[in-house]
């Protein structure tokens, strides 16, 4: 199984740019996207958004529904985390069986509207339990908080993790849990998974950077992916890909 995990920024670093790579990678099984856009927010044109001000001439407002048209090989599943039109999206090549797909909210709650910044809205984890040869495998999705303060602990991030954990324990099966996490490597809140029992395969193959030339701030850390006893990686890289400010993820399994 090949999955791909990538925060599209909205498409902001060029929509044919976004388009052409999903082209290229139409073997891929699993996508996990981040930063999915359905429809306009007509009434957020020039607010705050996560630090950015939305324009919606930058942004591919229609992203979920042009990227599944070049990707029409793959089922799109669609979760949104602000209002019904912004969220995750996983595409799951068709072929594959689809045992369930779902989400759960792991800060605030469904329907929540943030104050002020909008980049402040509930987050959830998306997340697809599909048949292989060797049993059942669940990967989830996940965009982690934003809190406008940098990407170290804090008392919604750490409870934010407990309810990963909580979830977890009701998976049954092997599982991968990969996204933009909005965490550096050092955080107790990234700790707790691994402590949970997961491996991190950032800090397993040495992985010094998870961004592009498109990101400009210190810190190139970001984006995760985790794996559960009974998963075998047979690789894992982060590609070179300057698509968005998030460099793509890659993991293959057994």
């Amino acid at each position: 199984m090949k999955i791909i995990s990538l925060n599209t920024w909205g498409g902001r670093a060029g929509k044919e740019n976004l388009l052409e790579f999903f082209k290229r990678h139409k073997d891929i099984d699993i996508f996990c996207l981040q930063e999915i856009w359905s429809a306009p927010y007509e009434y957020l044109q020039g607010h705050a958004a996560g630090g950015l001000e939305i324009n919606h001439d930058d942004i591919m407002v229609r992203g979920m529904q042009e990227i599944s048209a070049t990707l029409d090989g793959h089922e799109a599943y669609f979760r949104p985390h602000h209002l019904e039109n912004y969220g995750l999206m996983m595409l799951v090549k068709k072929g594959l069986e689809m045992i369930e797909e779902g989400d759960i909210f792991v800060y605030k709650e469904r329907g929540y509207v943030p104050e002020g910044d909008v980049g402040f809205h509930a987050r959830n984890v998306q997340y697809a339990t599909v048949a292989t040869p060797k049993g059942n495998r669940t990967v989830m999705n996940f965009h982690g908080l934003w809190n406008g303060g940098g990407k170290g602990d804090s008392q919604d991030r750490l409870a934010q993790s407990d309810r990963i954990i909580e979830f977890m324990r009701s998976i049954k099966n092997p599982y991968v849990l990969c996204g933009d996490f909005n965490l550096l490597p050092d955080t107790d809140s990234l700790k707790k998974l691994e402590m949970f029992g997961l491996r991190n395969l950032i800090k397993e193959y040495g992985i010094t950077s998870t961004r592009t030339s498109h990101y400009t701030k210190e810190h190139k850390f970001a984006d995760y992916a985790l794996v559960s006893e009974g998963i075998e990686v047979r690789d894992f890289k982060v590609l070179p890909d300057e698509v968005s400010d998030h460099a793509p993820m890659y993991l293959e399994l057994e």
